[in-house]
């Protein structure tokens, strides 16, 4: 059965479509995508040239499970993700906000890949 978006869905995946006709990833400066509900939070890298994903890192994963998805809990993440992208040789990155409002915890999520050492 469909779901019907609500008001707030549908313009946040306007804003997506929009935001992804620009933003690209490749294998020198890959994509890092966003996702975020009340319970978890994830992040991506991605290369879109070859449709592979780099690195992740989600509070779904045994040993981020403590983390919560506040803005405390973004800052963690971040520094996570930022650990592993710079384990991988990679120092910059696209910043996909994946149509989520550049707040709160999305600012939060980049705040700490900055902190870790990933430039955007």
């Amino acid at each position: 059965m469909l779901r019907k978006m609500n008001d707030k869905d549908r313009k946040r995946s306007k804003r997506k479509v929009h935001i992804r006709k620009y933003i690209a990833g490749t294998a020198a400066r890959p994509r890092m995508t966003v996702t975020r509900s009340n319970r978890n939070l994830s992040i991506q890298i991605i290369d879109d040239t070859a449709g592979k994903t780099i690195a992740s890192a989600s509070t779904l994963e045994k040993e981020l499970s403590s983390i919560k998805p506040t803005v405390e809990g973004a800052l963690q993440l971040g520094e996570v993700m930022g650990k592993r992208l710079l384990e991988k040789k990679i120092k910059q990155v696209v910043f996909d906000r994946n149509g989520y409002l550049y707040h709160g915890v999305v600012k939060a999520l980049a705040d700490g890949s900055r902190k870790a050492g990933i430039e955007f």
